[in-house]
């Protein structure tokens, strides 16, 4: 029929997609690249869209990002059915510990602080192979929509299309700098001191600082003297080294307020962020488990979980 989507034709658009070129899909499909290309040609037919830019290497378009998503759920529910059925070549022995790739997206905080004690309830199934993709908590769902992964640690309660969401909890940041740094910068009303102050930032991505600077001044961001340091252990490092202020895992934050390398430089105030679990719709055994796992763990460690 054709508003159907064969399945030659959607692997053959993600051989394409994962590989970059239509010469490297066809050497991992055993075709030739004419052939990848009529298939390419057949689909954006089918659908009426452009589904690829035929750059170097090439990328999906929107509607593409659709037919890539659909294709790996397509793998996924494929690799859980041969699994269950015995289906791969191997013994059942073999195939019951055959692993299960997942790929994950989690923001770089978590990943430093609570998110990797979640892993550990996942220790003992070894069949359960993650790969974890960094990214911050406002474009995790990105990769969701472009089917890079098959769930996300996110900021956003709005579900990507396809997805469901669960509240996992908050973090909490607190802003802090050193005692000397504090004294010199951050006296006074922060509509003063804001504009002006050194300020740590992760990336040019990261608009947390900037989001509370906002809510201290009635819409003012952070200033414009920034160092951008993208790890969240080098982040917490060059603000007790005191290059600038900013905004600290509150569990990362503890020791060097407790030996008073930091201090709060508003006492009280604290910044938090909610965090979401969102995944693919997918009857998969282990995406269920790492799911479990995630709640679990956010559970024990987040500000605000959901009731149990």
């Amino acid at each position: 029929m054709k508003n159907e989507l064969p399945h030659d034709l959607v692997r053959t658009l993600l051989a394409v997609v994962d590989e970059g070129t239509f010469d490297a899909a066809a050497a991992v499909l055993h075709v030739t690249p004419s052939a990848v290309s009529q298939r390419v040609k057949a689909l954006e037919q089918r659908t009426g869209r452009v589904l690829l830019t035929r750059t170097r290497p090439v990328r999906a378009t929107e509607p593409g990002q659709v037919v890539v998503r659909y294709a790996r759920q397509l793998a996924r529910l494929e690799g859980d059915a041969r699994t269950a059925l015995g289906m791969d070549g191997e013994s059942d022995a073999e195939a019951a510990t055959a692993p299960t790739w997942l790929a994950v997206a989690v923001n770089a905080d978590s990943l430093a602080t609570w998110f990797v004690p979640a892993l550990a309830a996942l220790a003992q199934d070894a069949r359960i192979h993650l790969d974890l993709r960094r990214e911050d908590e406002s474009h995790t769902t990105q990769l969701l929509r472009e089917g890079e992964v098959l769930a996300a640690v996110t900021s956003s309660p709005d579900p990507v299309s396809g997805c469901s969401v669960r509240r996992l909890g908050s973090m909490r940041y607190l802003p802090v700098a050193t005692p000397r740094f504090a004294t010199r910068w951050l006296t006074g009303e922060p509509a003063q001191w804001a504009p002006r102050a050194p300020v740590v930032c992760f990336d040019r991505r990261d608009d947390l600082q900037d989001a509370f600077a906002r809510e201290l001044t009635g819409g003012r961001p952070a200033g414009r003297l920034r160092h951008y340091v993208p790890s969240s252990e080098g982040f917490a490092q060059a603000v007790t080294a005191g290059l600038g202020w900013g905004l600290v895992p509150e569990e990362e934050a503890t020791a060097g307020l407790r030996s008073g390398a930091l201090v709060e430089f508003l006492p009280g105030r604290t910044f938090d962020v909610p965090l979401f679990w969102q995944q693919w719709r997918l009857d998969s055994p282990a995406l269920a488990t790492v799911a479990e796992a995630v709640a679990s763990a956010a559970a024990r460690s987040l500000r605000n979980p959901p009731p149990a």
